[in-house]
């Protein structure tokens, strides 16, 4: 059963929302009568065209374009989404890279280049942190949390390749000081997605989809919808959860 909340009043920063997770989490959260930032590259329609058709089904949504990968416009994205929003009660940092199209096997080191690692780094990383930082505080005035998304790439799993697997774990590691940080007015929780069926850069074989099927004890993919009902949930239930990982992957990693 789908929980639901009173969001009424509330409101919410969701980076990388133009597709997938993130969209599906501004959604829910919107559904729940939030009103909600939505985060999207300069550069990419679906932005633009995510938050028309909430708007057009009565979502009360304002346009928050910007890159969390620079270390000016990311901050300027968050601070100009507080100021269209009135407050910050839920920071989603969900914007995130593989930077490659094609996963990469942990042996073949000869294709981490600096250029993948400069690109995950900076999107996932230290955009989660650049956002957390220019975020702390509105939230810590209207005692908001954050949740970041991180993966089970981070946690003993292999994912695209060993950079990305890094900065999730760096994800994971930053949620627990980031808790320490800003508590107790905020808490800051991660989601660590399994194998989920999105608009991902990723282009899994039918081989490795089917697999990751078999592998898991629901015997199933995750959707955006999955985690997104996890996000909103660290978000604005458990008040004694901070500083925690929650892994939403259908068993995957059992």
């Amino acid at each position: 059963m789908t929980a639901t909340y009173n969001l009424s009043g509330k409101t919410a920063l969701v980076t990388g929302a133009a597709s997938g997770i993130g969209l599906a989490t501004a959604t829910r959260l919107a559904g729940f009568g939030a009103t909600v930032a939505i985060n999207f590259l300069p550069d990419d329609p679906r932005g633009p065209e995510a938050v028309a058709r909430l708007a057009a089904a009565g979502a009360r949504v304002v346009p928050a374009p910007g890159d969390v990968s620079d270390d000016a416009d990311g901050p300027a994205m968050v601070g100009a989404a507080i100021s269209a929003l009135g407050r910050l009660d839920l920071l989603v940092n969900n914007a995130g890279t593989p930077g490659v199209r094609a996963a990469i096997p942990p042996a073949r080191l000869d294709l981490i280049t600096e250029e993948l690692w400069n690109a995950v780094i900076q999107t996932n990383l230290l955009g989660v942190f650049r956002a957390s930082k220019a975020a702390a505080a509105a939230l810590k005035e209207a005692g908001g949390a954050i949740v970041s998304i991180a993966s089970i790439a981070g946690m003993n799993h292999v994912g695209s390749s060993l950079a990305y697997g890094a900065t999730k774990a760096g994800v994971i590691n930053l949620t627990r000081n980031l808790a320490r940080a800003l508590g107790p007015e905020v808490r800051v929780n991660a989601v660590a997605p399994g194998a989920v069926d999105s608009t991902w850069q990723i282009e899994w074989t039918p081989e490795q989809r089917t697999n990751s099927i078999e592998k898991a004890v629901m015997k199933r993919r995750c959707t955006p919808e999955d985690i997104a009902e996890a996000v909103v949930f660290l978000g604005f239930s458990a008040p004694m959860v901070t500083g925690q990982t929650l892994v939403v992957d259908g068993g995957l990693t059992l």
